[in-house]
């Protein structure tokens, strides 16, 4: 019983089919169609994530860990603040255009810890740990020379965070609108924050 209330993370390319949780939401899939594309039982799902939501939970974290990898690795080259922002710019684009399920499972999960107190204390743990760890990222660029942040690191994070999230949101709403006059003015506030 504890296994199916604590989610152990699954490895390998089987772990990866199970994103597919994601294109389709908690509500349009279900253990068995999900077991059926990762090749796995519908056993093993159970043993491992106990329900949907939990499956949802661990498909949220797995894609923030290679978010935050990707942004590691971007961010982390970048000289310049402007660097810096045009790297979160061009991510914030880039999943939306490319991506849009990775917003939507958020947005999703969201939702359900609205009505879930579990879900709710998986949701503030992953965004502790995510806003940890883009803070830590912003102080380094700020002890490089890179950025000079005009607030504190793990506010300005909040602040990125929300600016992104609201847009993403806008730009899946209307996906014919041209947002490019709202990135520019969330640029401009970004700037302040860290020029």
């Amino acid at each position: 019983m504890e296994a199916a209330t604590q989610p152990r993370p699954l490895a390998g390319e089987r772990a990866q089919r199970i994103h597919s949780v994601a294109q389709r939401g908690v509500a349009g899939s279900t253990f068995d169609h999900v077991a059926r594309e990762a090749g796995v039982s519908r056993g093993l799902l159970h043993y491992y994530f106990g329900t949907k939501e939990q499956l949802l939970v661990e498909v949220v974290r797995r894609d923030c860990e290679v978010r935050l990898a990707v942004l590691d690795e971007q961010l982390g080259g970048a000289t310049t603040a402007e660097d810096f922002i045009e790297v979160l710019v061009s991510q914030l684009e880039h999943v939306v255009r490319h991506q849009p399920e990775t917003w939507e499972v958020v947005y999703e999960l969201f939702s359900l810890s609205r009505r879930n107190d579990e879900i709710a204390v998986e949701l503030a743990e992953l965004m502790r740990r995510t806003r940890d760890h883009l803070a830590a990222l912003l102080a380094a660029k700020q002890e490089e020379g890179v950025l000079h942040l005009h607030a504190d690191p793990e506010a300005i994070t909040d602040i990125l965070f929300g600016l992104g999230d609201g847009i993403a949101l806008r730009m899946l709403a209307e996906p014919e609108r041209d947002f490019s006059a709202t990135v520019r003015a969330g640029v401009v506030a970004v700037r302040a924050l860290l020029v």
